[in-house]
């Protein structure tokens, strides 16, 4: 079908031309669905697509006239974008209310907030039992989230010496912990 009929096809589509609609569909819907499956990579999606971009033309087929577009290049604009639009949706993330609901709250229950509220004072009494140094190596490695060498920098001693430190310091609080 050559341009000229598609326009005047379009024209009568405007004006709720039924059988004129009917050619439009029959002439330019091989074309509209290879531009929809293209896009979508889904056959049952672009025949979808498809029909809801010929329910946009059968309604807006009016602003036609006001288009520059070669009479093709409007429809398959139209078919472009539709498809554009579908997969846009399938890149929405969907909500699942029943996994909202199993999602767990981080915040501690009164029970556990006791538990590490002792647990921590466990903790600062076998820290205290360290020597000073030692003690304020273990604070400030795994407190504080120092790193070794800021730690060695801070003591003014080897780096080696300071992992040998935190690791013997290390294995004293585990034992105080353990009693």
């Amino acid at each position: 079908m050559k341009p000229p009929d598609i326009t005047e096809l379009i024209v009568r589509t405007a004006m709720k031309d039924r059988e004129a609609f009917d050619a439009l569909y029959r002439s330019t819907n091989a074309k509209l669905f290879g531009v929809c499956l293209r896009i979508l990579n889904n056959r049952s999606e672009a025949e979808e697509v498809v029909q809801e971009v010929f329910v946009k033309i059968w309604t807006r087929a009016d602003r036609f006239a006001v288009s520059e577009l070669s009479p093709i290049s409007w429809l398959v604009a139209i078919a472009r974008h539709q498809a554009i639009d579908r997969v846009r949706v399938r890149r929405l993330p969907t909500s699942d209310l029943d996994a909202a609901l199993n999602v767990s709250d981080s915040a501690p229950n009164p029970e556990m907030a006791v538990l590490a509220g002792s647990r921590k004072e466990e903790i600062d009494r076998c820290l205290d039992e360290l020597e000073e140094k030692r003690g304020e190596a273990v604070r400030g490695a795994y407190l504080d989230g120092l790193s070794y060498s800021e730690l060695a920098q801070r003591h003014r001693i080897p780096l080696n010496t300071r992992r040998t430190w935190l690791r013997r310091s290390l294995m004293k609080l585990k034992g105080c912990l353990e009693r």
